[in-house]
């Protein structure tokens, strides 16, 4: 895999990062469902190298978090594969070390996305459900969302959660997106620093397709056709 660079070691919580022209991997190389062979143009990150380092991320978060107990705020819908592979990482390295971090997990889904235009986000957040965020209140936070952009609606979420007083805050988004503006001082942990692709698998959906891409052990995330409709 040639595109992604090794950042230094002042920057290694920022991601993996892939250049602008880096062309995926050939669809003949992988299994996956046969109802997307006419939607999909290639596999741009492998589930391999987005499980090895999810592994990576969790050693930063058990390295960082000095408290026993830590408060998961998972972003649905697209972060909850994220956040599982991540928290039974964290449990995995709990249980081979003599420190266990013991996570509880809360869900929060957000309005963010124009309705038919589900590439455009707006700078307003609307939370769906329970707006209640009290339970953060004198707790260790970890942020979970599957990719992040401009970042307004991280920074819109971070200034919500921050009004109910807890004691640190973090979060980490698997994909980055390079964009002018782009949300790097928002993300304190990074999978990857990716172009501005739309792209799908891993629980990451258009209109609610392809969320089930990573079905295939090396499938994970692709760059869909459906970006150019």
């Amino acid at each position: 895999m040639s595109a992604p660079q090794n950042p230094d070691n002042a920057a290694v919580k920022r991601g993996i990062v892939i250049k602008d022209d880096w062309p995926g991997y050939s669809l003949d190389l992988f299994t996956y469902p046969e109802h997307y062979h006419s939607d999909i143009e290639n596999v741009y990150i492998p589930h391999g190298v987005i499980m090895n380092r999810i592994e990576r991320l969790a050693r930063y978060v058990m390295d960082d978090f000095e408290d026993t107990k830590m408060t998961v705020l998972c972003v649905l819908k697209g972060g909850y594969k994220f956040c599982s592979d991540l928290v039974e990482y964290i449990k995995t390295l709990g249980r081979s070390s003599n420190r266990y971090l013991e996570t509880r997990v809360e869900f929060i889904r957000l309005k963010s996305y124009l309705v038919g235009k589900n590439d455009q986000s707006t700078e307003d957040l609307h939370i769906v459900g329970s707006s209640d965020l009290s339970f953060l209140r004198g707790k260790s936070v970890l942020i979970v969302e599957a990719i992040v952009d401009t970042g307004k609606t991280m920074k819109a979420l971070l200034k919500y959660v921050e009004t109910f007083e807890p004691k640190m805050v973090k979060v980490a988004g698997l994909l980055v997106k390079r964009v002018s503006n782009m949300a790097e001082s928002l993300t304190d942990y990074v999978g990857f620093e990716i172009p501005n692709l739309f792209v799908v698998g891993y629980a990451l959906d258009y209109n609610e397709y392809f969320r089930d891409l990573n079905v295939s052990p090396e499938f994970a995330v692709g760059a869909a056709r459906s970006v150019t409709f």
